[in-house]
């Protein structure tokens, strides 16, 4: 992989992150991170032969919170869209497929962070047994 190659999926990602808005995707990702933090505590907790149970219950409650935060962001995204259509009145299709690609960003990234969690849960869950 070339550092060209690189840089471009640096800026791709940077770029998204841009246009799902930067309220809720920072939102998401702070979510994202908090819920990482505390399955990797659970993990650091399991090495000292305690029970992680509590880290387990806040990354399931922060892994939710970054895929309802991801839904709002998505409503609202579209309830925006839809109210820029209805301003133009008759809007060119392409138009109109900006603006649902961007209000989904935020859902994608929200479903992403879900799922990344759920499987570090998942593993913490069968580490602990």
């Amino acid at each position: 992989m070339t550092l060209l190659t690189i840089f471009n999926h640096h800026f791709l990602v940077a770029n998204l992150f841009q246009e799902g808005g930067p309220l809720f995707m920072s939102l998401i990702l702070i979510a994202f991170l908090t819920s990482l933090f505390f399955i990797i505590k659970g993990f650091i907790k399991l090495k000292s032969n305690a029970t992680s149970t509590k880290e387990i219950k806040l990354a399931i409650d922060c892994s939710l919170l970054a895929l309802v935060l991801g839904f709002l962001g998505s409503v609202l995204g579209l309830i925006q869209a839809f109210d820029s259509v209805e301003a133009m009145g008759n809007p060119d299709p392409s138009i109109f497929a900006g603006g649902l690609k961007i209000s989904l960003l935020t859902a994608t990234f929200g479903l992403f962070s879900f799922v990344v969690t759920r499987i570090g849960i998942f593993i913490l869950r069968l580490a602990n047994k």
